[in-house]
């Protein structure tokens, strides 16, 4: 915790992060309107003391709708980032113990995953599948777990050679309980840095895939769907793109920087000259 407030670039990130969790679980307290209300009077108001950030084309207010999406929006990227994990653990986690062809095996299938561009795999899965915030979540976590078992995976390759692990063994600890009990725990941080920066990058895809009109639907609000209200207006309400897009990028700037400094405390520093 020292060493991530010395860095300020981690609780600048860290800050805004819990700014926005704290958004996200108050909108009902802090959105003066409801999400979903129409007023015809206020069509594309400019920002304005009566609507901070504007009106759409449907008379909502964009702060309102700003603030209630950012519980899907982040939301998304929690639960995403949880399956990857859980399931790039799992694979990483086996393919590093028991080595030999299970090794090969598991991590051929991760080569084969990492041929196809991500993006282009969740676009072909969610064309399949109904548009859903729950479809979303499951597609973006069960194609983005590669880099966690890779991680994972090179952790355990050397933690499983330790002393404790041998003598986990000679007391007679099976391989399931070594492995969840020693090893995962000691290779833990690599994953929690990825993790930190995959909520970025979960949030990004869900802001695309809303703005293409296959991700999270109307009339729910998400970052991305506001964006994709406001381009066929740019020229006329700039107000439509610009909140919402400086709200994306500033949660992914934030996560980006807390996960530089997560990596700067959990990685031994190398000292010039040494």
């Amino acid at each position: 915790m020292r060493d991530i407030l010395k860095n300020k670039a981690a609780v600048a990130g860290s800050m805004f992060i819990i700014a926005m969790l704290a958004a996200a679980l108050l909108a009902p307290l802090i959105a003066p309107y409801d999400p979903a209300q129409i007023d015809a009077t206020n069509i594309l108001s400019a920002p304005s003391r009566q609507h901070l950030f504007g009106t759409d084309m449907l008379g909502r207010d964009i702060f309102s709708r700003i603030m209630y999406g950012s519980r899907i929006s982040l939301g998304i990227g929690f639960i995403a980032v949880g399956i990857a994990v859980a399931i790039g653990m799992a694979i990483g986690s086996i393919a590093g113990y028991y080595g030999g062809r299970v090794d090969s095996v598991l991590m051929r299938l991760v080569d084969i995953m990492l041929c196809f561009p991500t993006f282009f795999l969740i676009l072909a899965v969610i064309a399949i599948l109904e548009p859903s915030i729950f479809n979303i979540m499951a597609v973006i976590g069960a194609t983005s777990w590669m880099g966690v078992a890779r991680l994972i995976r090179a952790e355990i390759l050397t933690l499983k050679e330790r002393d404790y692990v041998a003598a986990s063994r000679v007391m007679g600890a099976g391989d399931a309980w070594i492995i969840a009990r020693h090893l995962i725990p000691n290779a833990i941080g690599p994953v929690l840095v990825s993790a930190t920066l995959g909520i970025g990058g979960a949030i990004l895809i869900e802001s695309a895939l809303s703005f293409l009109g296959i991700g999270v639907q109307p009339p729910t609000p998400s970052w991305g769907n506001i964006l994709m209200d406001g381009k066929s207006t740019l020229g006329v309400a700039w107000w439509l793109t610009v909140y919402p897009g400086l709200f994306i990028l500033f949660t992914v700037l934030a996560y980006n920087l807390l996960g530089e400094g997560l990596r700067d405390m959990l990685e031994p520093r190398i000292e010039e000259g040494c």
